[in-house]
């Protein structure tokens, strides 16, 4: 088990509610997340909902606030319905879970964090770091997939 960082399409990473100036690459990307200065912020309230598409299936192992539920493979899960609706996974955490202590989860492609509340019921929510462990599956890239059709010689029947 190791870090997911290389298997995480940035290019589709997404954070609703952050506040400008302390966005989700700080908390998830490795070299910001590690800059005690540096940290996610939500804006207008406690909540936050990010997600973090991979770029093939991987087993998660680890996570970390207060009131969390897991979506899988639902990128467009809004705060109203992830709030009404049942996670793959929740979690209540304690002050203790905070200290690093990683939680079992699911094979996934893409991940949905909704940060339902914080530990002191703050107004915001900070988190310092986001680090995602688990194991990557197999690639596939359709792109090099090869059109077979095209060596198969005039009409005739295959030997």
């Amino acid at each position: 088990m190791g870090d997911l960082n290389p298997t995480i399409d940035w290019s589709a990473v997404e954070c609703l509610n952050q506040k400008p100036g302390h966005g989700i690459d700080f908390a998830l990307k490795q070299g910001l997340r590690e800059d005690d200065g540096l940290y996610l912020e939500s804006d207008t309230d406690e909540q936050l909902l990010i997600h973090i598409p991979f770029n093939t299936a991987c087993k998660l192992s680890g996570f970390a606030p207060k009131r969390v539920k897991l979506f899988v493979n639902r990128p467009t899960i809004g705060f109203s319905e992830a709030a009404d609706s049942a996670g793959v996974q929740e979690f209540d955490l304690t002050e203790a879970d905070l200290e690093g202590q990683q939680l079992p989860l699911k094979w996934v492609n893409v991940l949905t964090v909704f940060i339902e509340s914080n530990q002191g019921d703050e107004e915001t929510t900070i988190v310092q770091k986001v680090a995602v462990f688990g194991s990557g599956g197999d690639t596939f890239n359709v792109a090099e997939i090869k059109d077979v059709s095209k060596a198969r010689s005039g009409a005739g029947a295959w030997r």
